[in-house]
Formats: structure tokens, sequence, C-alpha cells
């Protein structure tokens, strides 16, 4: 499934927040509803069976509460996609990456094995994926790093039948978690004043052995990671310097200490050094890399960090470069509205945007986009250090293309969400905003510039009017001195029904606009007073 995620560190944001974000984009050929609930203790499962995997899991008693936003087709499972659980611990899962094939030959993904009755052979169940990592995780945890290791037990124990990207954040940290093969992670901490960038593809650039085996203050991993590794000769580092993201400062400088022990051995030589590049080692750089996914990192960091020459014949970095760093200082702190541009993004003011008037017609459709008609959502999670922890996480939520919509805030900490979100039905409806903001951008892309004007209006609208209402919730809650959770509760789910009905009323009112726009544009239009004019 194609995605893009955008990470963004406690001291890069504007307000102190860790923000995560991820477009949830549908396969080719194929859309997939969305909707947004709270899931109660009470409903979470005790014993846990995988729609595609079949793997069957008993979970703990004692889930905590969590709101999410999964598909509404139940025929591949859950796919929570994005949450927040009550502890303010947040996750995106999944955004799916690739690993080379030296790596899936030394540690193969586990796949369902169908039973064969000719041969007598029974079912055997394969690992765990996007269908159930949040499900598995999220309930059950109250830091990130809990997360991590928690999901590191699940990989370890049962497996992954496909290569993905793993985000778990709280109010101090974020960790991106990649799965090595079957079996294998690695995590790293994204940097207080980063942010990072992962465009469907292995990311991380720097890992530090030195550090993930001690304090694990910014790298975890796999026990067995370093003699998985010289096993099946699967590190290429052929410096003695490592390769770091900009604003990295390497916990410790290469060596040449024997970490495992012995004498020198040209086997092991390259696993004496404390760091590596992941992405070399266990990554792809192929041309589908190059017209898929690097672009969409380049353009994210050309936005976030503009003084450097991004267009010239001599930059650095290109659409096809395949060493963009994984993470970087930007320029500017990175507000919600970066986040939100960013996430919907079609390559503005260059050649390859396909709405664009730069370039060529070949040039303009070269890359694939960011915020692509496939996108079923986009959920920026935002956890605040100023806020009480009741009212500490937002969830500014999307639905549908994000060229032609924005994202509104919701709290995550309640127990009922908004109809207009949550009964998102599988039939095409206006009465939900799902298959609203899909009619809309339908309409709107035939016409794109003819409509621009009304999108961007609506946008405007809905994100200042999101900001005031947070605001004005969280001075409620401030006067208020409230306590209490479960009137806290309360007054955040109203807040959520209000911005709820905000969105639906403007939605109405631009799928109007729009729909009014693109009827006067239609081909087959005729008024006798064009024979007059």
């Amino acid at each position: 499934m194609s995605c893009t995620t955008i990470l963004v560190g406690k001291k890069a944001s504007y307000d102190g927040s860790t923000i995560i974000a991820r477009d949830d984009d549908s396969g080719s050929g194929r859309y997939d509803p969305k909707k947004f609930i709270a899931v109660a203790p009470q409903d979470q499962p005790r014993h846990y069976r995988s729609v595609l995997s079949h793997v069957e899991i008993d979970l703990p008693d004692n889930p905590c509460r969590y709101s999410i936003v999964p598909n509404v087709l139940p025929n591949r499972g859950i796919l929570a996609e994005a949450g927040v659980n009550e502890h303010n611990v947040a996750m995106s899962a999944t955004e799916t990456i690739a690993v080379n094939e030296r790596v899936l030959a030394a540690d193969p993904l586990v796949e369902l094995q169908p039973a064969n009755k000719a041969a007598n052979t029974p079912e055997i169940p394969g690992g765990i994926g996007e269908e159930d990592i949040i499900t598995l995780v999220l309930p059950y945890v109250t830091t990130a790093r809990e997360g991590v290791a928690r999901l590191a037990e699940l990989l370890e124990t049962y497996g992954t039948y496909e290569s993905n990207g793993i985000i778990i954040s709280d109010v101090n940290e974020i960790w991106y978690v990649e799965t090595i093969g079957g079996h294998h992670w690695i995590a790293r901490r994204v940097p207080d004043d980063c942010y990072a960038t992962i465009p469907n593809q292995l990311g991380i650039d720097d890992f530090d052995f030195d550090d993930a085996f001690n304090t694990q203050r910014e790298f975890m991993c796999s026990a067995d990671l370093r003699e998985f590794m010289d096993a099946h000769h699967l590190d290429r580092t052929m410096s003695a310097a490592a390769s770091s993201g900009f604003g990295f400062q390497p916990t410790s400088a290469f060596g040449n200490v024997n970490m495992n022990g012995g004498s020198n051995s040209s086997s092991g030589a390259a696993l004496r050094r404390n760091h590596f590049n992941p992405r070399t080692a266990f990554g792809t750089a192929t041309t589908k890399d190059r017209i898929y996914n690097t672009p969409r990192a380049w353009y994210m960091q050309r936005y976030l960090n503009p003084s450097e020459d991004w267009d010239s014949p001599a930059a650095r970095y290109t659409p096809a470069s395949d060493d963009i760093p994984w993470c970087r200082v930007p320029e500017n702190a990175v507000t919600l509205e970066d986040v939100d541009f960013l996430m919907s993004a079609h390559f503005e003011g260059t050649p390859y945007d396909p709405y664009g008037t730069l370039g060529t017609s070949e040039s303009r459709h070269r890359y694939r986009p960011i915020g692509i008609n496939r996108t079923g959502h986009m959920v920026a999670m935002q956890i605040r250090p100023y806020a009480p922890v009741e009212s500490r996480s937002i969830m500014w939520i999307s639905y549908g293309s994000g060229a032609f919509t924005t994202s509104a805030p919701f709290y995550a900490n309640v127990d009922d969400t908004p109809a207009y979100l949550r009964d998102t039905t599988p039939e095409v409806s206006t009465d939900c905003l799902y298959w609203t903001n899909r009619l809309i951008a339908t309409l709107a892309d035939a016409h794109f510039y003819e409509t621009s004007n009304a999108v961007e209006g609506f946008s405007e609208d809905v994100r200042s009017f999101g900001h005031r209402l947070v605001e004005r919730t969280d001075d409620a809650l401030a006067i208020a001195g409230a306590t209490d959770a479960p009137s806290v509760t309360a007054r955040l789910a109203a807040a959520n029904d209000e911005m709820a009905d905000y969105l639906r009323k403007r939605n109405t009112k631009l799928l109007g606009d729009v729909l009014y726009t693109s009827s006067n544009l239609m081909h087959n239009s005729f008024a006798m007073s064009d024979r007059w004019n």
C-alpha cells in the first residue's frame, strides 16, 4: 500500500508538540472508505485472529481506550492505520517499504501457507502485518518506548509477511521502526530538532550499534542483528566514516573495535564499526524508487529547507537521488499547515506538477505526487506538552484526496466520535465526510484552476475554525478547572461534534460551489445567448 510519512520532533515543531503524519493511500484500482471511531476496553478482543494471515494471538486483559481511523470494509481486517490511546501514545501503521533480495533470502517473510488436502498438510498461519499492528500494540502501552518493545516482541515471536515502517510517538519522543525481513527490526528516534521524511522506502540512513546495545538513547534493534548481518554479508560499508542525516550527531565515532569479540576477519570487518547505513544494507535503490519514492522526499525537504539548491544542475539532491537524508533540521519551525500542505502536495512550483504550467507534458507526469487520487485519509497526530494529559492529543484528520480538502482537529481522548466521520457507508452518500470529499475532488480535478479559489477558501476556513475551536476548548477546560475524567471527555466530544457540524456545512457549500462551476464547463454546454455574444 502506497503511503507518505513526515515526522516532526518536538524542537522542530512550532509549538513544542511531537507531530506524526501519514497519508494512507489505497492500492491501485481500489478505494478504501475510512471512518473515525473510539474503541472501548470492553470492545478490544482478548483473542485475536488476523483476517489476512490467520495468525492467532492471545491479548492482555488490561487494554485502554483508544481512537483509530480504520477502513470501513472489514474484508482485510481492522487496518486501524492511525490511532492515539488514552495515555497519549500515538501510532501510525504502516508505511509500506521494501527490503532487498539478500535480506529476504536471509530472513524470509512469514507468509500464510494454505492447507493442502492432496498432500495432507495443515494450514500454517503467516505473521503480523498492517492489518494487525495498531490493534496488537496501542491498547497496551503507556510510552512510545514501550510501544517499540511490544512491537519488537510480536515481530520476533510471530514474524511479519510484509515490509513496513511503523511510527510510535508520545509527548517526548518519536520512534520509527523498520522491519528487516521476516523477524528482524531496527528503530531510530527522530532527533528532537529534526523532521524525517519517508516515501515508501526503507529510509533510516544511519545506525549506531554502540547506542543500540547500551543506553538505547537513539537506536534499538533485534538482539542478534549484528550476527545476522555478519552471517549473511549484509553490511556494505566501505569507509570508516558514518553516514548521518542533517542535524544528527553520532553518539560515538567510528572505530575498529571488534564488536563481536575475537580477532579480525574479512567477513566481520564491516560490523566492527559502530555505525552503518541501513538503507544501503537492507533497502532498495531501483528505477522504480526514483520515479515513485525519492521525488516525494526531495519535495518535502525542498519545501522545509528552501535555501538549499534543489533545482540547478549542480544541486546536491535531485528527485532521483538515492541518498536524500532521512532526517534534517528545518529552516523554520514546522506547522500543522506545513504538514497539511506537504501531505497533499503535487510538486507545486516545479516542472513536475501535474496541474502546473511549468516544464513539459512529460515532466508534469514524470513522478508520483505525494497527494494522489487514491488517498483514503491523512491523519496528523499532535501531542501537546502544554496541554493537560486529558486533552493533550489531537488528531488532525482529512478524508480523500488531499489537494481538494484539508485536515480538521479532533480530540483523541473520547468515548465516541462524530457520526459524520464515524458512520461512513460502503455506498456513496453525502451524509458522510468521506464520500463528500471524494465527490468534490473528482469534480474539482477536471477544472482545477476554475475551482481552486473555492477549495483554497474552504481550507483556510476549516483550519482557522479548527484552531479557534481548540483554543476555545482548552480555555474552557482551564477555566472550569475540570479534573473529573468523564466531564473532560464529554467536553472534548462536544468540541469534536462542533467541528464535525462545521465541516458538514462547509463541505456541503464547497460541493455546491464546485458542482456549479463544473456544470457550467461541461462540453455540452449551450445557451441561446451564446449565439449573440
